[in-house]
């Protein structure tokens, strides 16, 4: 994405988490560095037509200081686990596709570090690591920050992490960028040896952990035509079915937040009947580019599967996040798919 004052093209990682303060109504839109520059020089929003005013020694200035400087500075992230009369104590890092790692634990452990060793164990890239840490069975997830408001790494025990907790990892599959508008999901699927049957990709529109709308086979059109589904095409003689979600984001309306990918069973009782199911998230102007790699191999027994969300976040961008959290459920009951997306809402994901 280009920076609106620099006009450098810019990794999504070099623009702020978020704005400059919390009073800004606008999208992220300035580089850290000119961002960090222009506030030192002037005092202000570096955004056209804000006029929000910040000191040189606000503490989110300094973490964006913080944050720049680390992006452009090598070190070996390195701790000493806690050894207790017990043993060592782990960490449990799991996602919704089932893949898990344990960590040895520390409460002086850096949530850097915490995502160095993911990297290290599973090859998620640090910048596109989410980490949820739900301290109790009915409390709300919370996600684990690299810094502090000073500016200063987030550790282990500033969120109260316990020693052999679980902390539930979610992964950025894709930063769409601002001038991104229309994306398209696409999916086909083999007949199964019974005979004709959909294995059908749906999309479940939330605000919030409200339920808005779906979009499936026999509701094409939603939102201000915002979201829209091919219905069924379906080649008899190959034996093949195909399914295209469209999605136009400006389109979106303003109180939206969450759109969540599924496939589901119709009248088989598992994905495993459908043979040589391939699914592709791209750009319209450019389908042959993947923006995502998904896989659901292990969701072949259950009836329905979560391949991902495009979610909005704080600072106005979307992103596509993994999930793969199975779920029995739909196209002929939606309910049993809108509880398990509501649940993973309300945990942070």
């Amino acid at each position: 994405m280009e920076c609106h004052l620099c006009h450098s093209k810019k990794l999504s990682e070099e623009y702020p988490p978020r704005t400059i303060t919390d009073e800004c109504d606008h999208p992220v839109l300035i580089c850290l560095k000119c961002t960090i520059n222009h506030v030192k020089q002037n005092r202000s929003c570096p955004e056209m037509g804000c006029n929000q005013k910040i000191s040189p020694e606000d503490c989110r200035l300094k973490l964006f200081e913080a944050i720049l400087s680390e992006m452009f500075t090598e070190y070996t992230a390195s701790y000493t686990p806690e050894v207790s009369i017990y043993g060592l104590r782990t960490l449990y890092v799991t996602m919704l596709t089932g893949e898990s790692i344990n960590v040895p634990y520390s409460p002086y452990m850096t949530v850097s570090q915490l995502k160095q060793e993911i990297y290290e164990k599973l090859n998620h890239d640090t910048s596109k690591q989410k980490l949820l840490y739900q301290g109790g069975s009915d409390e709300q997830g919370i996600e684990l920050q690299t810094y502090k408001d000073n500016g200063d790494f987030a550790t282990l025990s500033d969120y109260g992490v316990k020693p052999n907790s679980t902390i539930h990892l979610v992964v950025v599959l894709y930063d769409i960028p601002q001038a991104f508008d229309h994306v398209v999901f696409d999916l086909f699927w083999g007949y199964p040896s019974n005979g004709r049957d959909y294995l059908d990709a749906s999309c479940l529109l939330f605000s919030g952990v409200n339920f808005i709308e779906v979009c499936d086979y026999g509701h094409t059109w939603q939102l201000n035509n915002s979201v829209s589904h091919s219905g069924d095409v379906m080649n008899d003689q190959q034996r093949i079915g195909h399914h295209t979600i469209h999605v136009y984001l400006k389109k979106i309306p303003a109180n939206i937040t969450h759109l969540y990918f599924t496939l589901s069973a119709w009248n088989s009782p598992n994905i495993s009947r459908y043979p040589k199911p391939s699914l592709r998230f791209h750009e319209a102007s450019n389908p042959s580019k993947d923006l995502c790699k998904t896989t659901f191999t292990h969701a072949n027994h259950s009836q329905a599967v979560i391949m991902c969300s495009v979610s909005k976040g704080k600072d106005g961008a979307w992103r596509i996040f993994e999930s793969g959290q199975l779920s029995a459920g739909n196209a002929k009951n939606y309910q049993p798919l809108k509880s398990t997306i509501g649940s993973l809402i309300k945990q942070g994901y």
